[in-house]
């Protein structure tokens, strides 16, 4: 770790890939994480990496498809318009088991919408946006420091389970500064051994794979028996997800709670000033936030739910989409509220706290 820089969350968030390891970047310009793409322009060459402006969207995943299954940490970014065109290519990515980072930088939708932040991308996010039974895990920063370190995190986790990981923020964090404090970029010898480690993706028929394709990768079988044994093996990859990568916060979550504010993101840290004013006002709030919005920490929102606690409250900056996975993890033992944002527009901890008292 070194001095703090101020940086946007945009340049942080590449920055912090570029350190990771990532050499390999393709993309399509989209407001609001065009800055992304311009500071990888910029800063690609200097590390020997590979910078392409690609056509379109589905072209640029395509592309990542291809440097990931050479073996290379490889990265797009867009935002939400964007990352709906680039889900046929995430589906072939997570079918063929391979490793690459997706950062979605949301905007207001749906269709087109504005180019201001929302959450409106949760459910494509986390419930498959596109095709078959594949899952993406899913990490959701709340400020820019964790923005640029979910980088490196993103890129750990997709090559330890050999799959897309995205990266969800929003349109506030990929263009708000915030002092950041970057890890030392990989050494010669550590990108190096990132290659040995991913040199032998391609299995040899006598090694232990349901499809057995000789130094094959792909994501087409037409075979049914293949096919199946092949989603089988990528369920019980996802099990391990599920037990091993859960991360969330508590912040003020105590045995005396009277409510539970749930947030992630942007939403988050703005619910965290109202619970800081509620407590001092005498009202016992925690706040509960997921960061691996998926595999998502039900049992952890079930434990906050003490026999004190009256009532949930839910903010989302959308119409209520990660509301659905609280009930699931409060599982009826007390009501759950819900206050949203649409088309870009931001609650401040005033409305929270209103809803509070009004509940």
């Amino acid at each position: 770790m070194g001095e703090k820089v101020l940086m946007k969350g945009n340049e942080a968030v590449a920055e912090a890939a570029i350190r990771a390891g990532c050499r390999h970047y393709f993309a399509y310009p989209i407001t609001p994480q065009s800055e992304l793409i311009e500071y990888m322009a910029k800063m690609m060459p200097k590390v020997n990496g590979t910078f392409l402006q690609a056509e379109s969207e589905v072209a640029a995943i395509n592309m990542v498809y291809g440097a990931a299954g050479c073996g290379k940490r490889v990265m797009t970014s867009s935002s939400s318009p964007g990352i709906s065109l680039k889900m046929e290519g995430i589906s072939y990515i997570a079918g063929a088991n391979l490793p690459a980072v997706i950062v979605n930088v949301q905007r207001g939708g749906p269709g087109l919408g504005d180019i201001q932040p929302a959450q409106g991308d949760y459910f494509q996010a986390t419930k498959g946006g596109g095709h078959g039974d594949y899952k993406l895990i899913v990490v959701a920063p709340s400020t820019v420091q964790e923005f640029a370190d979910m980088a490196d995190l993103a890129f750990d986790l997709a090559d330890k389970y050999r799959n897309p990981v995205m990266i969800l923020s929003d349109g506030l964090l990929g263009q708000m500064m915030e002092p950041v404090d970057f890890k030392p970029y990989k050494t010669e010898k550590e990108m190096e051994e990132l290659d040995r480690q991913h040199f032998d993706w391609c299995m040899h028929p006598n090694q232990d794979e349901p499809n057995h394709h000789h130094h094959e990768i792909n994501s087409l079988e037409i075979d049914p028996v293949v096919l199946e044994q092949h989603v089988i093996k990528l369920g019980q990859k996802y099990d391990r997800i599920v037990k091993n990568e859960i991360r969330f916060e508590e912040y003020k979550i105590s045995e005396d709670n009277e409510y539970i504010i749930v947030a992630f993101g942007t939403a988050a840290r703005i619910a965290k000033s109202a619970v800081d004013d509620l407590n001092e006002n005498g009202i016992n709030v925690g706040l509960f936030r997921p960061i691996t919005l998926w595999p998502y920490p039900y049992d952890a929102v079930s434990k906050v739910i003490t026999d004190k606690v009256k009532k949930v409250l839910v903010c989302e900056l959308n119409l209520g989409q990660m509301v659905e996975d609280v009930k699931l993890g409060v599982n009826g033992k007390v009501p759950v509220e819900f206050l949203g944002k649409v088309g870009g527009m931001l609650f401040t901890p005033e409305e929270i706290m209103n809803k509070i008292k009004e509940i």
